[in-house]
């Protein structure tokens, strides 16, 4: 089979992340990497291996590729994707897809325009444990879901300081688009569109309290109503001087818990609670492990690459295209929106849909 001829764009802490699992992608071969710091295109080119081209300036690389995976700053993904969009070259997008509705649109429309496949680069949606999480609630065999709560906690950016203009500019709003919820959750908001379905209404709510470097939140609450019925919780901290929940998935049933710890790569049934007496601890913890990962523990971005390249080799529709990503996106929109007017969001027709 013919192989895809990627570029690789943006050679930070997010492109770190994917060289991970590309040594696990099929059918496809990095020739080139990019980055305005040569130093770190060159340190990414030696990684792989192959001797990709290496260049300072991603438009020099068109001929190069026939797609291009982009890990640039927030306020850059316009541009760069509607670049390559132009010369029918196909797109996987890091998240979020792009900081306004109107460049998503743009860009979406542009990638029709021209046949190319663009994709958001959603890995959660693609880690093995989420998709078996979905398969044991979809299977009955669990019970009726009534209830989902997702928590992350994790560090980041403990050592900046209003003194380092290079990270100021990328990590306040301004670039980065949103707070926290934005630039992070947009992974979970996914996932609950994904496994829940249609919502109904919700709210966030943000601090900068602990994140004192953020222009919007660094931790942040959303809980949100479906349309089934179901409710849902996401809460997470960018500020966490420590951590023991980690990344921890929890779907409450009418005959017990499901609970995906990311941290370990493990789901467990737990099935056996006893009611709740106030002052006599629960005797009944005993869980039923249900699957346990058998690769090693990573962000697991393999998955989401295969898919795109996949996609692009055999003309499907990705999972996570541009309208999909555009979706969870206006929840955040729309849930930031009524947070600053004090008010509840109408989340209503912002489902995935088909």
């Amino acid at each position: 089979m013919k192989k895809l001829r990627m570029g690789l764009i943006g050679c930070g802490k997010m492109m770190a992340q994917h060289l991970k699992g590309v040594d696990k992608v099929e059918n496809a071969e990095f020739v080139a990497v990019c980055d305005v710091l040569r130093d770190n295109a060159v340190e990414v080119a030696n990684s792989l291996g192959n001797n990709p081209a290496v260049y300072t300036n991603w438009r020099d690389m068109v001929d190069d590729v026939d797609a291009v995976l982009i890990a640039l700053p927030h306020d850059l993904h316009f541009e760069c994707g509607m670049f390559f969009a132009t010369h029918n070259k196909h797109v996987l997008m890091e998240k979020p897809l792009c900081n306004s509705e109107a460049e998503c649109l743009k860009l979406i429309e542009t990638c029709e325009e021209h046949k190319v496949k663009l994709m958001c680069a959603y890995p959660v949606r693609y880690w093995q444990g989420v998709r078996k999480l979905k398969e044991f609630m979809e299977s009955g065999k669990y019970g009726n879901v009534f209830q989902m709560s997702i928590w992350t906690e994790q560090l980041t950016g403990s050592d900046i300081t209003y003194d380092d203009p290079h990270n100021r500019q990328w990590l306040i709003s301004s670039r980065l688009g949103g707070g926290q919820l934005f630039s992070h959750g947009c992974h979970y908001i996914d996932v609950m569109l994904w496994l829940l379905g249609e919502p109904l209404y919700g709210s966030h709510i943000g601090t900068n309290l602990g994140t004192p470097w953020m222009m919007r939140e660094g931790s942040s609450m959303v809980t949100i109503k479906f349309k089934s019925g179901v409710i849902a919780y996401h809460g997470a901290t960018w500020g966490a001087k420590g951590s023991r929940l980690g990344y921890d998935f929890q779907v409450q049933t009418d005959k017990g818990l499901l609970d995906y710890n990311h941290s370990d790569d493990e789901i467990r049934f737990y099935s056996k609670a006893e009611v709740h007496i106030p002052g006599v601890p629960d005797s009944g913890r005993n869980s039923e492990l249900l699957w346990k990962l058998d690769e090693e523990h990573s962000k697991q971005t393999q998955h989401e690459m295969n898919h795109f390249v996949d996609c692009v080799l055999n003309d499907k529709k990705p999972l996570t295209d541009g309208r999909s990503a555009l979706q969870s996106l206006r929840v955040i929109w729309a849930l930031y929106n009524a947070e600053d007017n004090g008010t509840i969001a109408n989340l209503e027709g912002l489902g995935l849909g088909e």
